[in-house]
This record gives structure tokens, C-alpha cells and sequence, in this order.
């Protein structure tokens, strides 16, 4: 089969991304990220003195004068809406920004795809598949480095639960537990190509029915401070705080942060269940260069030619075939000529097909680089326009003899005929681990017929007030736009495919205008006075049973949560020489009698994160306790107190005021029951 016959039919193999989210440098969303792309916008920062100082900036450090004050940062990284994901704030504090921040990334890019991300609730379970897997990776990081050996933070919490909640093996497995996803879940780590290396797993994993829907992507958060970096002759970073690929001046490239998260599903599922497709993946490969290079971390070309070529064999397509290329392109001499020969081999019957990198946008991203790359490729194919690769002025002269273009303005990207628009994506690891990922625009999608005369119920839902108004200001821009999704749709995706929360509004509208303008109204303070008895019930708490939707169901793109978590900062849980290990807010003279009660108080509220004694009326589990923190607990009383407790007094249906008696009990009455303290040793081995 040719590649012109192969690229509209054979998609058994093809599988769908139906959703994606990310946060870059410049960006907070993708809106904002493909706005900067295509028109060229250099996202990364020059920092000032002062502002490298007030975040801890080393003054000797910053007169070396190979010290470069530039940064692909991630703004408001530090922040996060911890309660939403069930942490109190003591563990907030001490969860590594990557968590925090991956965490919320793939909430967002489920809401992209039109799915409940709370899988585990009822009723996000009838409306979405189950077994979805999870495929993420991250960097190493500031945070995890200091948490590491912070004594007073393992005194406060323990030393399994610092490392759980910071260690980047960790990434997947909170996702998959914090969202309810019951599919494979995998943390990657090949370095720089890790989130690519992410899809091509979760891709395989859904072609060989390992799950039903993947979440793909990575996170890479170095520090949420201010940094700058020195640049040593012969190293990777860039001597003036810029990237330049495939340029003869290129130098290096700029250390920088970022998040992306892709929703996949098999593209016939997703055509079946009404998915809003926004991109296909044609092919993946992983290879790597073994000894085949002249040194550990220097880049081969043979296997990096061998991924290409190998993804655009499992794609049944020909190399020929792609029409643009976003490679790795770090910025580095030695790095992009070896990767522009590796390409230029693997396209070598092609000709003129554009050539790019994000990185002259945003930095090296690190383990989600794949992702910023990928991202950035499936908005170029849904805005059908090639965003340029910014400060080259002088392309490599090796363009001239390859088959590759430098893209460096932007410029519409024309369709062949008998070919959709197809692009390969490159991402390359320190170690050798090359990945390439052939991506194909979406199929046309059918315009949905009008609801003229059908009033639809558009029910929405935040956790305060305030970000119900940003939410419901977004909706009405969407439903403003040209683009505009038909507004049965966007009932139907926001009844199935977002968490209810408990502060609650809804519209009646019978078209986007009259929805929008209702919208804006409600953003304003203004309730719709229409009245439905279901939107009447929904205002009241109720899980509410929507009636099917008229035709076909389908998912739509619409605003997702906005989040608005408070800052957590760097890692400040150190407490000051002199202060009181005593939770914020509690009294100075806690509620129980006597001393002993006292201190066993102390230790409950402080691993609790409570607020104050007045909290102890609550149960262990609704105070947010785990198995973990009651392994530590138990530690704690036995070392501190020297009180033995069995594990099964926090699973008593009591409150913490009464364990913290029975507690003390078990010190007045010498050792606990021989068999419970055997259960708690094994307890403990386990964990």
C-alpha cells in the first residue's frame, strides 16, 4: 500500500489524543502557549538582581561573571488547591511542586476530553471508561533534594511519607490514587525524551488493551525559585541566556520548567463514544544509541535515524510523507548537527518539510520537553499553521543539502492533496534513549445541528464563589467564539464530564448567545431566574439524573477548573529556633485533663495538620488520616511516649478526642494485647 493509500484508511492501529493541558513559560494554559508560539514569542525570563536576591540568590554567585540571569520559568508553580485533592496542609507543604502542579495538569487535560476526573464517583464512572492507565515522568528537584534532609520535616511526619511525597517515582502513582484510575500506572524516566517515551508506552499500552483511556505526559519544576545558571565553555547552556537551534551561532540551551499532560484513547473508541479528537498518533518508536556514540551523554545518529524510520513504518506510512519535523533542537553545537544528520537520513526522499524546536520559545524543559514538543505540533495541525523557531539568524549551512526547512516565520500550513497534514516529533535522552512519535490532524468532524426550541440546563459547579464566576466569564467567551460548540453538546459535557462541587449555579438557554449572556450575568452576581426542577435540585446537593441527550453523545472542548490554590512557596517547614512544635491556631492549653492526654494531643493534632483541639471531635479518617500517617503515629507514641498502640484503634468509628483517651489508657494500663502488637509489626513491615 502506498503512503497515499495508507494515510486515510489504515488507522486501525491509530489511536486518538482527545484531550491535553499544559503550563510553560509565558503560559498558565495552552491558549496562551500556542498565542506565543505563533507569534513568535520568546518566553524566557532575564532576571534582575533583585530579583535573583529576594529569592536566595548567593551574592558571590551572582558576580562570577559567567553567572547568566536567565530562566524558562513557570510561573505561580508554588501554588495549588490542595483540598481538592485530599491533602491537608502540613502534607501540601512537603509534596513536591512537580506533584502539586502534574496533579492538577492532568485534572485539567481530563476536563479537556470531556471526562469526570473523580473516575472513582458514581456518577463520572457510568459517563467515562474505566481502566485508565497512567505513563508520567518528571525531573529531579530543589524541593526533593531539601525535603530529603530536612530532620525536622521527618520528625513531623515521617521519613516514608517525606520520600513518598516527594520522590518523582511517586508521580504516576498519586494520580492514579488521588483520581480514582484503576489502569496501569508507570512513572518513565529517560531523561530528556521521558514524556515522549511517556506516549509511546501509553500508546502501546492501548493498542494491547492494557487500559481503555492513558494519560501521557511530564513535568519538569527544578525549583520555583528564581534562578539563574554559569555557563562553562564546552557545557550544554546557552552563554547569553538564549537557544538557537540548528543555528551556526547556537551555543546551548536555557534550563527551563514545564507541564503537559495528553489524554489518549484508541481512535475507534473515541470515534464511538463521541471523544473530541484533536489530534491522531500515526506510529511511535524507542531505540537507543547503545555504544554507538563517543561518549555517555553525547547523541548517535544511526539510532536516532532508526527511531524515525521505525515509527513511520508502524504508521504504514513513508518518511516522504511528513511535511514537518519537531525535533529536539536543545540549542548545543554538537547536538543539533548530529540530530539534523540523522534526520536528513531518515527523510531523505522527502523535500522541503519544515523543521523546528520549541525550545527557542521555552528552554529545555527536561522530562516534559516530549510533551511541549508534541503539544505544540498538534496545535500547529489544528490552527493548520507552522509556528517559527525564534532568534536564528543564521540556519545551519547543512540545511542546504538536507530535506529539511527551517521554519523561522510563521506561515500557513497547506494540505496535500490526498494527505492529511502529517508531522513527526523527535526527543532525545541523555543515556541514548531516542523516541519519535508520527502525529496526523484530526479527522473532519460533523457539525452538530442546532437546539433552536430546546432549552438546555447548563449546570456548573466551583468550591467558592469566586472561581464560579471565572469559570462561568470562560464559558460564556467560549460559547461567544466563532467556533462555538453546539450547546446540547456542552450540557451534555458538563452534566458527565465535570466533579460537582459544592457551590453550585445553572443557566436555561435555548442558544450559545442567550446562554453567554446569562453566563456573564451569573459571573456578575446575577442568578438566572429561569427555573427547572433537575437545575432546582442540582442547586440543592442532589446527585441528579440527567435525561439522555437528543442524538448522538458528544464531548466537547470546553473551559476547564480554575484553579486557585494558595502558595506554598519553597520548602518552609523548618520551624523557627525557639517556636513551639504546636499545629497553627491550636491553644496554648489543649482541651484534655491531664499532661499525659496532653502530649498524646499534641502529637495527634501536629501529625493531623488541625487546627486546633476543637478538632479532635472528628474521626481519624475524617481529619484526613491514612495508613501512613498512623504507621508514624504508632512510631511516635511508642519512642516519644513509649506508649504501644495495635493499628486498629485509628480505624475505630470514634472520634480522635476518645482514641486520644484510649490512647492513654493503654499507657496506664501497661502493653497493648500481644496479638495486636504482632499485627502492627507486620503492618509496619508491609508498608
Amino acid at each position: 500500500m502506498t503512503t497515499e493509500e495508507a494515510a486515510p484508511h489504515d488507522l486501525e492501529s491509530a489511536v486518538a489524543v482527545v484531550g491535553m493541558s499544559g503550563r510553560f513559560p509565558g503560559a498558565p494554559d495552552l491558549d496562551t502557549y500556542w498565542a506565543n508560539l505563533r507569534d513568535g514569542v520568546c518566553s524566557l525570563s532575564t532576571l534582575t538582581e533583585k530579583e535573583l536576591l529576594s529569592d536566595g540568590a548567593d551574592p558571590a554567585e551572582l558576580r562570577n561573571p559567567a553567572y547568566v540571569p536567565a530562566q524558562g520559568r513557570l510561573e505561580d508553580a508554588d501554588r495549588f488547591e490542595a483540598d481538592l485533592f485530599g491533602f491537608n496542609r502540613t502534607e501540601a507543604a512537603a509534596l513536591d511542586p512537580q506533584h502539586r502542579v502534574l496533579l492538577e495538569t492532568a485534572w485539567s487535560a481530563l476536563e479537556d476530553a470531556g471526562r469526570a476526573p473523580l473516575t472513582a464517583t458514581p456518577a463520572a464512572a457510568a459517563a467515562g471508561p474505566s481502566r485508565t492507565g497512567v505513563y508520567v515522568g518528571g525531573s529531579p528537584t530543589e524541593h526533593a533534594l531539601a525535603a530529603g534532609t530536612d530532620a525536622a520535616l521527618a520528625a513531623s511526619i515521617g521519613a516514608l511519607q517525606v520520600r513518598i511525597l516527594t520522590d518523582r517515582e511517586f508521580l504516576a502513582p498519586w494520580i492514579s490514587y488521588r483520581l480514582g484510575l484503576d489502569g496501569p500506572s508507570m512513572t518513565v524516566q529517560t531523561a530528556c525524551s521521558t514524556s515522549l517515551t511517556a506516549v509511546h508506552l501509553a500508546v502501546q499500552a492501548l493498542l494491547l488493551g492494557e487500559c481503555d483511556t492513558a494519560l501521557a505526559g511530564g513535568v519538569a519544576i527544578g525549583s520555583v525559585r528564581r534562578q539563574g545558571y554559569v555557563h562553562y565553555q564546552g557545557g550544554i547552556f546557552s552563554p547569553d541566556g538564549r537557544c538557537r537551534p540548528f543555528d551556526e551561532k547556537a551555543a546551548g540551551t536555557v534550563p527551563g520548567s514545564g507541564v503537559g499532560v495528553l489524554v489518549l484513547r484508541r481512535l475507534a473508541d473515541a470515534l464511538a463514544d463521541g471523544d473530541p479528537v484533536r489530534a491522531v498518533i500515526r506510529g511511535t518508536a524507542v531505540t537507543n544509541d547503545g555504544a554507538g556514540k563517543v561518549g555517555f551523554t553525547a547523541p548517535g545518529v544511526d539510532q536516532q535515524t532508526a527511531a524515525i524510520a521505525e515509527a513511520w513504518a508502524a504508521a504504514g506510512l513513508e518518511p516522504s510523507a511528513a511535511q514537518y519535523l519537531e525535533a529536539h533542537g536543545t540549542g548545543t553545537e554538537l547536538g543539533d548537527r548530529i540530530e539534523l544528520e540523522a534526520a536528513s537520513a531518515a527523510f531523505a526522499d522527502g523535500a522541503g518539510i519544515g523543521l523546528g524546536s520549541v525550545k527557542s520559545n521555552i528552554g529545555h524543559a527536561d522530562a516534559a520537553a516530549g510533551a511541549a514538543a508534541l503539544i505544540k505540533t498538534i496545535l500547529m495541525l489544528e490552527h493548520a499553521t507552522l509556528a517559527p523557531t525564534v532568534d536564528v539568524t543564521s540556519p545551519l549551512a547543512a540545511l542546504d543539502r538536507s530535506p529539511l526547512r527551517l521554519v523561522t516565520e510563521a506561515e500557513q500550513w497547506p494540505s496535500r492533496e490526498g494527505l492529511p497534514r502529517l508531522a513527526g516529533v523527535t526527543s532525545v535522552g541523555i543515556g541514548g534513549t531516542n523516541v519519535h512519535v508520527v502525529v496526523q490532524e484530526a479527522p473532519p468532524r460533523p457539525a452538530r445541528a442546532g437546539s433552536a426550541g430546546h432549552p438546555a440546563v447548563l449546570p456548573l459547579s466551583a468550591r467558592t464563589e469566586a472561581q464560579l464566576a471565572v469559570l462561568a466569564e470562560r464559558l460564556a467567551a467560549r460559547l461567544r467564539a466563532a467556533d462555538a460548540p453546539s450547546l446540547a453538546d456542552v450540557a451534555h459535557t458538563l452534566r458527565t464530564g465535570r466533579v460537582a462541587m459544592p457551590v453550585r449555579a445553572y443557566v436555561v438557554a435555548g442558544e450559545a448567545r442567550e446562554a453567554a449572556d446569562k453566563l456573564t450575568a451569573l459571573a456578575e452576581g446575577h442568578r438566572d431566574t429561569a427555573s427547572d426542577p433537575l437545575g432546582e435540585a442540582w442547586l440543592r446537593g442532589e446527585e441528579v439524573t440527567w435525561p439522555a441527550p437528543d442524538g448522538a453523545v458528544r464531548r466537547v472542548r470546553i473551559p476547564t477548573y480554575p484553579f486557585a490554590g494558595e502558595s506554598y512557596g519553597a520548602l518552609t517547614l523548618r520551624k523557627p529556633a525557639g517556636e513551639e512544635t504546636q499545629a497553627p491556631g491550636a491553644p496554648s492549653s489543649p482541651a484534655p485533663d491531664d499532661a499525659l492526654e496532653a502530649e498524646v494531643a499534641a502529637l495527634v493534632i501536629e501529625a493531623l495538620d488541625l487546627n486546633s483541639a476543637a478538632d479532635l471531635a472528628q474521626t481519624y479518617f475524617e481529619a484526613g488520616g491514612d495508613s501512613l500517617t498512623a504507621v508514624h503515629l504508632t512510631g511516635r507514641l511508642r519512642d516519644e511516649l513509649g506508649i504501644e498502640v495495635p493499628i486498629q484503634l485509628f480505624l475505630e468509628p470514634v472520634t480522635l478526642k476518645d482514641m486520644t483517651t484510649q490512647i492513654c489508657e493503654l499507657k496506664r494500663n501497661g502493653a497493648a494485647d500481644s496479638a495486636l502488637d504482632a499485627l502492627l509489626s507486620e503492618f509496619e513491615a508491609e508498608s
